[in-house]
């Protein structure tokens, strides 16, 4: 072998050392879903309450949300996308999913489906969700602000007896994705209760 040769061969093995150790270094993606309401937090339930069936959805969300990475925010114009940080789930449905197990928690409910329901499911109240923002800062905070409206689920009117914007936010306690996930579901936990505490008063 001359020394030419010798040379690019060193060079080609010196570049596939640095690809192959690269490859070792990449961390694993990680994935994760929004949680419901512990058991502590559950409501007892009510002496006389009526059982209800509760439609969920649509549950819209912005676009800057509708990917797979988890969103946090660096500054007020600036967010980020963890590509090994990932929703388990599509966002719209795990929200979906975690109201309706809150507010299966947080009711007498007979019955809940989640929308696109299908056949004649017969649904007292349906609530609609509007994601406005759901972010935060990784280490300090998680943000959520959501527009969300009940309506008559029994006559099809398209008015809906009540419509809300609420904002809630909480720190996360830690500064791994894990704990602001953990913040978020928290955030929606503090919706859920407002929403059932809606729906209480409206069906007396």
């Amino acid at each position: 072998m001359n020394r030419l040769s010798s040379h690019l061969l060193r060079l080609i093995l010196g570049f596939l050392m640095v690809v192959f150790s690269g490859c070792a270094s990449t961390p694993p993606t990680r994935f994760f879903v929004l949680s419901s309401v512990s058991g502590s937090e559950k409501m007892m339930s009510r002496e006389g309450e009526r059982c209800l069936a509760i439609g969920i959805g649509p549950v819209k969300i912005p676009e800057y949300l509708n990917q797979p990475e988890v969103v946090t925010r660096i500054t007020q114009n600036e967010v980020r996308l963890d590509e090994f940080v990932k929703w388990a789930e599509p966002l719209e449905d795990n929200i979906s999913r975690a109201l309706a197990e809150n507010l299966s928690s947080l009711l007498c409910i007979r019955t809940i489906a989640v929308f696109p329901w299908r056949g004649q499911i017969p649904i007292d109240y349906r609530i609609d969700v509007h994601v406005i923002h759901m972010d935060g800062v990784l280490g300090k905070s998680a943000f959520l602000d959501v527009s969300w409206s009940i309506a008559d689920g029994t006559n099809g009117k398209k008015s809906p007896l009540l419509t809300k914007r609420s904002t809630y936010k909480e720190s996360t306690g830690g500064r791994d994705y894990g704990a602001f996930v953990s913040a978020q579901s928290r955030n929606l936990a503090s919706l859920s209760r407002d929403i059932a505490e809606a729906i209480l008063l409206l069906s007396k």
